[in-house]
């Protein structure tokens, strides 16, 4: 794919050396704005969810796009989702608030957590939302939430632990022995069963393999273990399943070398094998889910930064700028790479190989590693691409640096969908002991 082309992709283009996103100036943008600043385009939310939801209409009718929240948690987000007939997929009971204070119904969460307390429980039950439970042991605490408060059981889940995981850090990955997701095949059905002896009647079942995958035949080994699993359950306990969950994983192309998730391998990997199961076996028509967070808000985000330092230490270039990991752990932490562009070119036809680093005091403090550019400037506006997964949702404050701003643009306008921090932020919960004053 041409580099042209591969920027296109995600709605970014040079207009007279400055760079548009959705044909909007980002230097415009930064100097309304200010730096660093997450900067978000509607409507490749909006592409990015109707080609997956699209891609499952084709081929099975009964199926829902549950968004992972994790991903970007933002309430305008879960708006605009929510809005196109996105349900929702939750990792804590904050995700969940969230949904709810977008205006999302219980009926349209999964709560798939991990060593769930009995707050978890309690909150999910008085809020009628569904719980995908992660281990065997926390049947009988689920079951007395739901006892306490007097209330009906609802639809439970298991997520299974297929083994076979993939993903595009160690970190990322959540199928395996050694990992913490999950129960294993042996121990499917005496879950299910003790569910059943405790009065649960009513099933669906789950998996999820990892993060940020781009080679849809990584699914593959999975998807059969976890369709034979699907077969086992319901033939040994004559159990007809509500759903059966696939959960996320789908990745985007952060290289410019990197080509995006082939869907329609993906569908044969996945959606055609289910469909051949509820064809040739007796398991009813359940719904087919699949929860995809960084393939529809990845590529709808960037962030701007502004360059204060150049720095030449006679070994290496250095462009220094207000955007750290504080603002972009992905790069300090995975190693992930995310790709860095001048929002202005320099058309000197100079280009120079810098580091790109922030301003934390920190020596893994760097958001690109040996970039070559058009020879950079103290005070140019740089690009952050494909930050919109995963992004502001794993920022922080650390060395006492406020988050930055979020804006929505869509259609030539911009808004503000989430204001920048101040330093009396960072103070706001602090109290000090009588003992000190």
């Amino acid at each position: 794919m041409k580099y042209e082309e591969w920027l296109g992709n995600k709605d970014l283009e040079y207009k007279d050396d400055v760079l548009y996103f959705d044909n909007m100036n980002t230097i415009d943008i930064a100097n309304e704005y200010g730096t660093p600043i997450y900067v978000t385009n509607e409507q490749r939310l909006r592409v990015q969810y109707r080609k997956i939801k699209n891609m499952l209409d084709m081929e099975y009718k009964n199926n829902s796009v549950h968004f992972a929240v994790k991903s970007n948690s933002n309430l305008s987000i879960i708006k605009i989702l929510n809005s196109e007939g996105a349900e929702f997929d939750c990792s804590s009971t904050g995700e969940v608030y969230a949904c709810f204070k977008a205006g999302v119904k219980p009926s349209q969460i999964i709560y798939t957590g991990n060593m769930f307390t009995d707050k978890d429980f309690e909150f999910a039950v008085e809020n009628d939302v569904l719980v995908n439970l992660d281990s065997i042991s926390q049947l009988k605490r689920l079951s007395k939430a739901y006892k306490d408060l007097e209330k009906e059981k609802g639809v439970l889940s298991f997520r299974i632990n297929p083994e076979f995981g993939a993903g595009h850090h160690s970190h990322t990955i959540t199928a395996g022995k050694q990992l913490k997701f999950g129960i294993l095949d042996t121990q499917v059905i005496e879950a299910y069963s003790k569910a059943k002896d405790l009065g649960f009647d009513r099933f669906g079942i789950h998996q999820h393999i990892g993060s940020g995958i781009l080679n849809p035949w990584d699914f593959e080994k999975a998807a059969e273990k976890y369709l034979s699993i699907v077969k086992e359950l319901t033939n040994k306990l004559n159990i007809k399943l509500e759903f059966v969950d696939f959960g996320g994983g789908l990745g985007i192309p952060y290289r410019p070398d990197e080509d995006p998730l082939d869907l329609s391998i993906y569908r044969d990997v996945i959606i055609k094998k289910f469909k051949e199961l509820v064809q040739n076996e007796d398991i009813g028509e359940p719904k087919l889910i699949i929860e995809p967070g960084r393939y529809i808000t990845a590529e709808s985000t960037i962030i701007l930064t502004q360059i204060n330092t150049i720095k030449n230490n006679t070994y290496k270039m250095f462009a220094g700028v207000n955007a750290g990991f504080n603002t972009l752990i992905r790069p300090t932490m995975y190693g992930s790479y995310h790709h860095i562009i001048s929002c202005k070119i320099n058309t000197n036809d100079k280009k120079l190989t810098y580091d790109i680093t922030g301003p934390i005091c920190e020596s893994g403090d760097v958001l690109g590693k040996e970039r070559t550019l058009p020879e950079l400037r103290e005070g140019d506006i740089l690009a952050v691409l494909d930050a919109g997964a995963y992004g502001f949702t794993m920022s922080s404050v650390y060395n006492s640096r406020p988050r930055p701003a979020e804006i929505l643009i869509n259609n030539g306008k911009s808004y503000v969908m989430r204001k920048a921090e101040q330093y009396d932020h960072l103070m706001d919960l602090q109290l000090i002991p009588d003992h000190l004053k």
